[in-house]
């Protein structure tokens, strides 16, 4: 520790604290060592002793069957109700003892309707001193357990929904592995607190007494000597009880399961085709998801920003959200009835992280149904031979997203979703798993929907796309119709297109810019007046400096409107290209290539020419056009 740390009231108020919890402990073991007559011969104190130990562990075992399902559903529910039963179960903590005890005849005393059924036994009797602790202990179990699974990350429980557990297997094989540290921390308080009880014992079973009983009673009648042994004894329970917890906790962090020799690999069989149709119509708060989409591909992407809705639309058509969102089919099989662990589908996205207690071979055959020599093979092909024993913690980023990949394969589903599952990913790592993807997709012709905001994710995974933002379709359709004709300008720039503008069609085939530029287009298919977008690509873009002041105006056309004056607007270097932007006008920026014009400075006057050949325009989505493209699917 430095000075500065000395000089801090903190580590003095710590250090306070230790002295005044440890001090009596520290001087009772000096005493203990210097007393002859310690009083472990007499009589009662190894029944009492016994009584205890056997309370408390028939106490922490019924609390914890019937206390760890209590906390799981008080920290799944939110509501009145479960308010109302967390007050409830934490009354015994805040009543004292004996006032528990009390409690407790009230209800089981051998004058009570249920005491008199039991036939008197359930006070005076080992009975009553299980009951006692129990109700005295209970809380702390249920407190501590409450808090660990509450804080189970909430995207696991989906997890294995997907992977086609239902909630007694998701309880069994999630929750409460996920939980076990709290549970197991709850447990030994538990204990420890049956085995200290002494208030509520003593009112509801004098005898048979357990070690708190006869400690009170040995200090009555001949004061401290007389409780040397049983205190000595309660130490050591304690220390024992809080090491074996310590011993077990390091051991199961250090434990790593045996996989033995994986299966012989087994390539997957080909899936029936299952292109999915849908319907969606969702809320969530003030967000408000429609959409419609019918497939007549096997590989469909959702593109769009961040906020826009393509994740929810994801859950919707997965499952993970019932019912409500309307009709959905994979291939022929309507599923909106079906619960999302019964669809056969592979789920892997953004939130969704593995399972931290499994091994990477415990995570590949976790799904139900999943074949082992099919993982296997899953194994070799994503190269995650050699991580088998591996817990999520010793994989990087990557490993953990084939591990996803595999788990999610294992079971042959008709149906894969990946939720932006390559974003969080460093560019050499996504680029490499996009084609890992891309080739599973094309060796097993399994139907799959890829939600993502990066353009070339979309082209290279997709071959029908739906691009969304506000909850609503701005354009679908088959990846090469929509790459090259978008329907408006926001869907180009969601699509990373450049040089797409609007304009109107005039005679000749000449498009007027809402700037007012005027350029000449070959092959415009529309009569004059329409709205259309043109698009030249930045390869097409001729520009170099302007020769001494020479000009062709600052917006309109000369020289058969192939000419135009223009301005340098940025130059910038993206590793293995020069970029240009060149401004014709004031709002009409074109993006060209700059390795001609690297010598300039940026406002350097330029001369742009742009072949009318090299224009491309196509009718513009309107306001009616873009309602109609929201709720009807392609080939309606």
């Amino acid at each position: 520790m430095g000075r500065g740390g000395l000089r801090s009231p903190l580590p003095w108020l710590g250090a306070l604290l230790l002295v005044y919890l440890g001090g009596p402990v520290a001087y009772f073991l000096y005493r203990f060592a210097t007393t002859q007559a310690r009083g472990f011969h007499d009589a009662g104190l190894f029944p009492a002793f016994w009584v205890s130990i056997e309370g408390a562990t028939i106490s922490t075992a019924v609390v914890t069957l019937a206390g760890v399902p209590l906390a799981y559903v008080l920290a799944r529910h939110r509501g009145p109700l479960t308010a109302v039963l967390g007050v409830w179960v934490m009354l015994p903590l805040a009543l004292p003892p004996v006032m528990s005890g009390i409690l407790l005849v009230y209800v089981l005393g051998p004058y009570t309707p249920i005491g008199q059924f039991f036939g008197g036994h359930l006070t005076e009797s080992l009975t009553g001193v299980v009951l006692a602790q129990s109700f005295v202990a209970a809380p702390f179990l249920v407190v501590t357990a409450r808090a660990a699974f509450s804080a189970v990350d909430p995207t696991l429980e989906e997890a294995a929904k997907a992977l086609g557990h239902g909630q007694l297997a998701r309880f069994f094989k999630v929750q409460v592995p996920v939980a076990a540290p709290g549970i197991r921390a709850g447990m030994v308080l538990t204990w420890l607190r049956a085995f200290g009880e002494y208030g509520a014992t003593i009112v509801l079973a004098y005898h048979p007494s357990s070690l708190n009983v006869y400690t009170y009673i040995q200090f009555a009648s001949s004061g401290l000597p007389g409780t040397v042994a049983p205190t000595a004894l309660a130490l050591g329970v304690a220390a024992v009880a809080v090491l074996v917890s310590r011993l077990v906790v390091m051991r199961r962090r250090s434990r790593r399961r045996d996989t033995g020799a994986l299966p012989a690999p087994r390539h997957p069989a080909a899936p029936a085709p299952a292109p999915l149709s849908f319907d969606v119509q969702w809320r969530l708060g003030d967000f408000r998801l429609e959409i419609a989409h019918r497939s007549e591909a096997l590989r469909l992407a959702v593109l769009g920003p961040s906020g826009s809705g393509k994740s929810a639309l994801l859950r919707c058509v997965a499952g993970l959200y019932g019912r409500g969102p309307g009709p959905v089919s994979y291939g022929d099989r309507r599923v909106e009835a079906t619960a999302v662990e019964h669809r056969r589908i592979g789920y892997v996205g953004q939130g969704f992280e593995l399972f931290p207690h499994l091994s990477v071979w415990e995570q590949v055959v976790f799904a139900r149904g999943a074949d082992p020599t099919i993982g296997a093979y899953w194994m070799e092909a994503l190269r995650l031979t050699g991580l088998e024993r591996r817990l999520p913690s010793e994989l990087s980023g990557g490993q953990r997203q084939r591990v996803a990949l595999a788990q999610a394969l294992a079971r042959s589903p008709d149906v894969l979703f990946l939720d932006e599952p390559l974003s969080s990913l460093d560019v050499p790592v996504r680029m490499e798993l996009r084609r890992e993807i891309r080739r599973l997709q094309r060796e097993t012709a399994i139907s799959s929907v890829i939600v993502t905001h990066d353009p070339e994710e979309a082209a290279l995974l997709a071959d029908e796309i739906i691009v969304v933002v506000d909850g609503r379709v701005l354009q679908q359709g088959a990846a090469l119709d929509v790459y090259e004709r978008p329907r408006s300008t926001a869907v180009a720039e969601l699509l990373g297109i450049r040089n797409v503008f609007p304009a109107v069609v005039e005679r000749g085939g000449r498009l007027r810019c809402a700037t007012g530029t005027v350029l000449q287009a070959s092959g415009v298919d529309a009569p004059p007046g329409s709205a259309v977008l043109w698009q030249v690509r930045p390869g097409d873009v001729g520009a170099s400096a302007a020769p001494g002041t020479a000009g062709a105006g600052a917006g309109g056309g000369g020289g058969g409107l192939a000419g135009y004056a223009a301005r340098l607007d940025d130059l910038s270097w993206l590793g293995g290209r020069i970029e240009a932007r060149v401004a014709l006008g004031a709002a009409l920026v074109l993006e060209a290539d700059g390795d001609p014009l690297r010598t300039l400075s940026v406002g350097s006057r330029l001369h742009v020419s742009i072949a009318p050949d090299a224009v491309r325009a196509w009718p513009a989505l309107t306001g009616a056009d873009q309602d109609a493209e929201s709720r009807t699917p392609p080939g309606s």
